[in-house]
Formats: structure tokens, C-alpha cells, sequence
């Protein structure tokens, strides 16, 4: 009898949830298309430290 291959059954469920994802990322946007912000960045109205990304360190 031949031994499971566990590196390739993790590869292949690795690969089906960045394939979801991806999925979920596409339905998400095709829902807003009219969104000229992405998610990722803050508006321009918040201040910097309030996004929790001060442009100088404090010290």
C-alpha cells in the first residue's frame, strides 16, 4: 500500500482556499463597483495616526 502524500493534500486545500478567497475578493468588488476607495486605505479626510500609521515614530 502506498503512504498519503500529506505535502500535496496541503498544497491542494492551500490552494482551494486561495481560490475562495480570491472568489469572495471578486464578488466583493463586482458588488461596489461605484467605490472609488479600496478597503485597504484609509480616507483622505482621517489623519495618519488615527489609521494607526503615524509617518514618524515617536521618541
Amino acid at each position: 500500500m502506498a503512504t498519503p502524500n500529506y505535502g500535496y493534500e496541503k498544497r491542494q486545500r492551500e490552494l482551494a482556499k486561495k481560490q475562495k478567497k480570491e472568489e469572495k475578493l471578486r464578488a466583493k468588488t463586482q458588488r461596489r463597483p461605484n467605490d472609488p476607495q479600496g478597503d485597504d486605505q484609509p480616507a483622505d479626510d482621517q489623519p495618519a495616526d488615527a489609521a494607526g500609521h503615524p509617518e514618524q515614530p515617536a521618541g
